[in-house]
């Protein structure tokens, strides 16, 4: 998790641009986890529908358990400066936009960006999916949005991540599937909690969180605690 800050104050001067895409949910742009393996769709729309949460299910249940290790030694810098565009192995990595903004982009409606720039999102709508509320953000209230890890790094460190090469946690800070910009303070709730002691206040979406959590953990091959597994299946019936 991270704050939505720095860049320098700018003026709002660029003219909106819908980033389109998507179906279903929030704004009629999210999509469900299971339709965006990759995390480059917008948002985290709802898991619906008996054969979608059989999927998810099925999905939770590769997910490798174990213990809670200690917090001991870590520090954001091991996962790389923030927001870094030369994280390689991620989507839209070198693309001469920061982390950060790129998701901004993906998620964000009616987006404006700074005055001379096609990256720096200085104002946007976010459908966020946590809460369920719409949200008009301007930069100079930078926290009103953040930027959630998803599986936060403190807890992949506790499960692993300690061991592993630099450039493997750098991947994980800063892939599109485990960023979702939202509601700064649900975010800051959150902290870095599994889903045994947080989930998304917006009930309709807790399959769906359960799901995106279970797609970071397959895709970097770290487990869980199995209280966090037990919750997850439930969320989605299983």
């Amino acid at each position: 998790m991270a704050l939505l800050a720095g860049c320098e104050a700018v003026q709002d001067t660029g003219s909106p641009t819908d980033t389109g895409g998507g179906d279903a949910a929030s704004g009629g742009r999210a999509v469900s986890p299971l339709d965006n393996p990759d995390g480059t769709g917008p948002g985290l729309a709802p898991v619906t529908g008996e054969s979608d949460r059989a999927e998810s299910v099925d999905l939770i249940a590769e997910v490798a358990t174990k213990g809670r290790g200690p917090r001991t030694g870590y520090d954001r810098d091991e996962f790389g400066y923030a927001w870094m565009d030369t994280a390689d192995g991620v989507p839209l990595a070198r693309n001469g936009c920061d982390t950060r903004n790129d998701v901004l982009r993906r998620d964000g409606q009616e987006v404006r960006f700074r005055s001379g720039s096609d990256c720096v999102v200085v104002a946007m709508t976010l459908d966020d999916p946590y809460t369920g509320t719409t949200i008009e953000w301007r930069k100079q209230e930078a926290a009103e949005v953040q930027i959630d890890h998803v599986v936060p790094l403190s807890y992949s460190w506790q499960m692993g991540a300690s061991r592993w090469p630099e450039a493997k946690r750098e991947r994980l800070a800063n892939d599109t599937l485990n960023l979702i910009p939202v509601q700064g303070r649900a975010n800051s709730a959150k902290g870095d909690s599994g889903p045994a002691t947080w989930l998304p206040p917006d009930k309709r979406i807790r399959c769906a969180y359960a799901v995106r959590f279970a797609q970071v953990a397959v895709k970097y091959e770290m487990p869980v605690t199995a209280a966090d597994k037990r919750m997850m299946l439930e969320q989605c019936g299983g």
